[in-house]
């Protein structure tokens, strides 16, 4: 099984604190549609809105996210999936993807350390 770190976007900075309910209940049908497609979700993590991040450049340390981009990081997790396509039909059901935001799909660089198995 291959490993892949899918970073979820989101086109307005938000905060999952927020979320809906009918959201939270997307969310995890989510997960347990992994599940039966044969994948593995692990450390999945919600990020705080962009506006409460500081951004380090050398020595310089400012306000606010590192670069200006339509869409903010939302919140991440690593995959297990069978191979490239496997992860893929996994990311296109992510209710980031339906919910005006996106999904991207990277494979994660041999020899590098994953989290538990939850």
């Amino acid at each position: 099984m291959a490993h892949y770190a899918i970073l979820l976007y989101q086109p307005t900075p938000g905060d999952p604190d927020e979320l809906t309910q009918e959201e939270r209940d997307e969310h995890s049908r989510y997960g347990s549609q992994i599940e039966e497609l044969g994948g593995k979700m692990y450390a999945p993590h919600a990020l705080k809105s962009s506006t409460m991040a500081t951004s380090v450049r050398g020595d310089m340390v400012t306000d606010g996210p590192f670069i200006e981009a339509k869409e903010v990081i939302a919140g991440f997790y690593v995959l297990e999936a069978r191979d490239l396509d496997h992860a893929l039909k996994i990311a296109k059901l992510c209710p980031a993807n339906w919910q005006g935001g996106g999904v991207e799909v990277r494979p994660i660089a041999a020899g590098s350390t994953l989290p538990p198995t939850p």
